[in-house]
């Protein structure tokens, strides 16, 4: 509740940050080490706040870690000079340094980072059947829904759908993408060849990635037709001690809708009045009484009735509450643009994670993507930048913009992404080599002109460091030719 304007709360501080996330707690955390004198504010719209630990460095520009939630008082106890406080930005006066929050009171910053993340890009608002994920307060409320559920639908292609539709257990799940394969943000047709026999075999327990997942997958004939307080975004490998279970036992079914979005949700009633039919699925649900809930139209013309539908297709820029009075310069995707000093259009207000956009001229085999990964590397580099222009100087674009590097696990596999990976940018003149081991690797390289531009490396191949060095130090392997994945030569030591 606010406080009346005669007992408004004033603060003062060098820094303030907006958001709990991965993002704004690097920056946080990282400015107690640049400026161990200055008093830092962190302004998280939940109670708790997402920090990086365990962090492993793999590479020069690789590194893996774990997110760690935690309360806001332990972070002031680790670092003394940190104030958090738990409210929401309802303005910001950027030509004042000032920022009002929901409990009432008024900061006064020197620099300010935001570093609100964004928000699930839900396919249709306000129906009660349709839930977005994006951090833990929605993922608690998808397993309370998820328990009482027979089939779901999930909707999208990128890092959460997949490890949604690979946990979900007891729970018939229709997955519709928008894409010719599973997983097309992190890896190509091939790839997604490589995961599904995997999911299909029947291997034991210590030799199978995760668990064991049923695909049926249905082809596409017919022609397409053409907020609230938003916590931390999920970190790496935020699905393996989440309980992700279903009413129906037994079920472990996935069936995959390819190249289609949704047309729309309807209701029972909405569906009889249309005169649809729903798809007949033999499943084996137990007591069924044929109806659903809810319906989704598939642009393919197919319909399915569910429980409720997941719709992980995306977030958008969280930035609603700092644009009224201010003219911030904005991208095409909503995000706040940001040059190479991470700073915004507006003087001492910077922006970090996936509330902003970069606009520097990138180095050739660096583009921004959306990742925990990179969430991570911007706070700590909009640290460095505060820092130095409090200081009066300027930062020294970090090496980690260099090269694009990133490490997760899909599928119960270790999936490394490195450069230019899926050829983004290159139009037609590149050339691919791959190297398959079934059921153990999928090694894929993008070649421009005989120098390395990307990789996509699955399994544990420990190839990440010598494609790292043949990227970055662009060789010339118009020699090798496809001798460069022969499995016979230790290419590690050949290029060491």
């Amino acid at each position: 509740m606010a406080t009346s304007s005669s007992a408004i709360i004033r603060r003062n501080c060098r820094f303030a940050i907006v958001g709990g996330g991965i993002a704004g707690v690097t920056c946080a955390e990282q400015l107690v080490v640049e400026c161990p004198e200055e008093q830092v504010l962190l302004i998280s719209a939940t109670p708790v706040i997402k920090a990086v630990r365990n962090v492993r460095k793999i590479t020069r520009t690789l590194e893996s870690f774990d997110v760690e939630e935690k309360p806001s008082t332990q972070l002031e106890h680790e670092c003394p000079n940190v104030q958090v406080i738990h409210a929401l930005v309802t303005k910001l006066d950027a030509q004042h340094h000032k920022l009002f929050l929901s409990d009432g009171s008024v900061v006064m910053y020197t620099k300010l980072c935001i570093c609100t993340g964004g928000r699930p890009k839900l396919i249709t608002k306000g129906n009660p059947y349709v839930l977005g994920i994006r951090d833990t307060e929605t993922v608690k409320l998808f397993q309370e829904r998820l328990g009482s559920s027979k089939r779901i639908v999930v909707v999208g292609n990128g890092g959460i759908a997949i490890e949604l539709v690979y946990e979900i257990e007891n729970c018939q799940v229709i997955w519709a993408i928008k894409h010719n394969s599973i997983g097309s943000t992190f890896f190509d047709a091939g790839a997604a060849e490589f995961f599904l026999p995997q999911l299909q075999s029947d291997t034991s327990a210590e030799n199978k990635p995760l668990k064991r997942t049923k695909y049926t997958v249905y082809d596409v004939t017919k022609k397409q037709k053409s907020c609230d307080a938003v916590g931390g975004a999920l970190g790496p490998d935020w699905a393996t001690d989440v309980v992700m279970k279903g009413k129906a036992e037994h079920i472990h079914d996935i069936h995959v809708e390819h190249r289609c979005e949704v047309e729309a949700i309807l209701t029972p009633d909405e569906l009889l009045e249309q005169k649809l039919t729903p798809e007949g699925l033999v499943l084996k649900l137990g007591s069924f009484d044929g109806s659903w809930p809810v319906y989704v139209k598939l642009t393919n013309g197919k319909v399915y009735g569910c429980d409720f539908v997941v719709s992980a297709t995306g977030v958008v820029p969280n930035v609603e509450s700092f644009l009224p009075g201010n003219q911030f310069e904005l991208s095409e995707d909503g995000g706040m643009s940001v040059n190479d000093q991470l700073q915004t259009s507006l003087p001492d207000v910077y922006a970090a994670g996936d509330v902003c956009t970069c606009t520097w001229t990138p180095a050739e085999h660096w583009f921004q993507m959306k990742l925990w990964t990179q969430g991570k590397q911007m706070g700590h580099y909009a640290a460095r930048c505060m820092a130095s222009h409090f200081r009066g100087e300027l930062a020294v674009l970090d090496f980690c913009f260099e090269l694009f590097a990133h490490v997760t696990r899909f599928f119960g596999y270790k999936v490394v992404l490195l450069g230019l990976y899926n050829a983004q940018g290159l139009g037609r003149d590149y050339e691919i080599l791959v190297r398959v081991t079934k059921g153990k690797e999928y090694v894929k390289v993008i070649l421009k002109d005989g120098r390395m531009m990307g990789a996509v490396l699955i399994g544990d191949t420990d190839l990440e460091e010598t494609f790292e060095n043949l990227i970055l130090n662009q060789m010339d392997l118009s020699a090798y030719g496809e001798e460069l994945l022969n499995p016979n030569i230790d290419i590690e030591d050949y290029f060491d």
